[in-house]
């Protein structure tokens, strides 16, 4: 049986990875989550967030790159997913022993954001450059937008502007995302008069989660993202993929960002776009406008979180989330198997 080189190291690029399987008739080696066969790593040992995260890291990377160059050998081709920092090099390392392994790129480096020197390299080392933002080939070459694997994921909408008496809460997943955002989210949800659900990413579902995410008494816990956000009337959402996929179902939600101040400064001198969510970047490369509402850094405050609360508009939300989808067109599991 033919084998695929695989390299998913975080939970999204894994729920990405989910879409792919069922139809993809070969073994896959590599790194993955565990529920799709024995990885080499388990995904966890390379969960960072921050540039001085990185750092114990390194090591651990540059052994696992060995590994995986070596694994090559006995595989077809190879799919990397997202992860740039580890995937280029992996790349590199497997293009320098076997030119002739067929490389594909899914879920590219956001060089529109930073490091544009990453377009080179990866065109140089990947054969193809699968595409999820339709804005990327403004910055890629040779990229093929493929569609986003949002639209694989989710199966239901929003409609109408229906209440739901339910307000949802996305502190993250990583632990430095959600130390700094549970405290304020407490102090908010005690100020509304809804139920209160905070959405816990599936992986985490065997875990201690009163450990990561503290006193959760005033909430119910869920761990379906999706359903949730589609029967939530409002979202409090950490900037990531959760923002995308609020965007796409049609939930109003204002993205939250708040970093070490030395992250955030480091990534403010490099990043020159006005957006961090990906539904305002594809409004902004499309049409100009804002989708929803960001507050970073010292804007993440009580105050201003209830004021966005208070003051979204459903239809808006609506009417934004049909014009997204128009946008992205369709789900990208169909024609990145092609690319296989």
């Amino acid at each position: 049986m033919m084998k695929l080189l695989v390299s998913a190291l975080e939970p999204s690029a894994n729920l990405h990875l989910n879409s792919i399987l069922p139809h993809l008739n070969r073994e896959i080696v590599g790194i993955f989550d565990e529920r799709f066969g024995k990885p080499i790593y388990d995904t966890s040992e390379f969960s960072v967030m921050g540039f001085l995260d990185v750092i114990p890291k390194i090591f651990k990377a540059k052994d696992a790159i060995k590994e995986m160059t070596n694994l090559a050998k006995e595989c077809d081709s190879v799919l990397l997913i997202d992860a740039p920092s580890f995937n280029i090099p992996l790349a590199k390392s497997i293009k320098k022993r076997y030119p002739d392994k067929k490389i594909t790129y899914y879920i590219l480096p956001k060089v529109w954001a930073w490091k544009k020197n990453r377009v080179k390299k990866v065109e140089k080392y990947c054969d193809n450059l699968a595409s999820i933002i339709p804005f990327e080939d403004k910055f890629y070459n040779r990229s093929t937008y493929v569609g986003n694997p949002i639209l694989d994921e989710i199966k239901k909408f929003k409609e109408a502007s229906k209440k739901y008496n339910s307000v949802a809460f996305m502190p993250g997943s990583r632990v430095s995302e959600v130390k700094r955002l549970m405290p304020i989210f407490r102090e908010v949800a005690k100020e509304i008069d809804k139920r209160k659900v905070i959405i816990i990413p599936p992986f985490l579902k065997d875990k201690d989660i009163s450990q990561l995410y503290g006193d959760i008494r005033d909430f119910d816990i869920s761990y379906m993202v999706q359903e949730t956000l589609c029967h939530s009337d409002f979202a409090f959402i950490c900037s990531g993929t959760a923002t995308l996929e609020a965007a796409v179902i049609g939930t109003p939600f204002v993205l939250v960002y708040k970093a070490r101040s030395i992250d955030y400064k480091i990534a403010k001198r490099f990043v020159k776009l006005p957006y961090v969510g990906l539904a305002n970047l594809i409004f902004y490369f499309n049409n100009g406008k804002e989708f929803h509402e960001e507050l970073l850094q010292d804007e993440v405050t009580k105050t201003n979180l209830l004021k966005a609360y208070q003051n979204y508009d459903s239809r808006y939300f609506l009417n934004n989330s049909a014009k997204l989808r128009d946008i992205l067109k369709n789900g990208s599991a169909k024609n990145i198997l092609n690319l296989i």
